[in-house]
């Protein structure tokens, strides 16, 4: 079934440019890179609470250009991420069923494409949302297929014209391709550089 919507996810993802001018990510400039850094969650939901650290951490480059979508200003990625687990076991009850977690089956090497929107923005912050479809280098018990989708919350500060900053909660899961989907979700910061 997933097969039948990458197409559509993948057109939605890359919409048509926009002026840089007219976007809070960029200020002036056509580019950016972001690098960010996220500490894992346990946590199955779509939106994640950051009350439950576990020994699970991404690191994300990310290369982004100016879009928009329904002119709404976004800007359009390649996001190149590593996850690190840490080996420790953590137990998890949902209901009447106990997880145990070695997360450091979990260090992985994910490829994205994304689209984030700024859905309200002043002269300094921003707030918004975006959407994403990957893979990841291996299949495992917390994400039975290699295809991700990606949902991600941020709000942002830009602190120049060159440089903005970002708190981020970020998902990952299968979108319950296979009944295999526990997601990986994070909670991070991001330092971007546009130029």
């Amino acid at each position: 079934m997933y097969k039948s919507i990458v197409p559509f996810i993948a057109a939605f993802l890359f919409a048509l440019p926009a002026f840089a001018d007219e976007n809070p990510f960029f200020n002036d400039n056509r580019n950016q890179i972001m690098f960010n850094l996220g500490q894992g969650v346990n946590s199955f939901g779509l939106i994640s609470m950051p009350d439950n650290p576990v020994p699970f951490n991404m690191i994300q480059i990310q290369y982004s250009q100016p879009t928009e979508f329904f002119r709404m200003p976004a800007r359009k990625s390649l996001n190149f991420i590593q996850t690190i687990g840490y080996g420790k076991k953590y137990q998890y009850t949902d209901y009447t069923k106990t997880f145990e977690w070695n997360w450091s089956d979990y260090t992985i090497q994910i490829a994205l494409l994304s689209e984030d929107i700024i859905l309200y923005n002043t002269n300094k912050f921003y707030f918004g949302t975006g959407l994403s479809i990957g893979v990841q280098g291996q299949e495992n018990e917390r994400i039975g297929t290699k295809l991700l989708s990606g949902f991600k919350l941020f709000t942002g500060y830009k602190i120049s014209k060159k440089f903005n900053c970002e708190l981020f909660m970020q998902h990952f899961s299968n979108g319950s391709t296979d009944p295999q989907n526990y997601s990986y979700n994070f909670w991070g910061l991001g330092f971007g550089y546009n130029f």
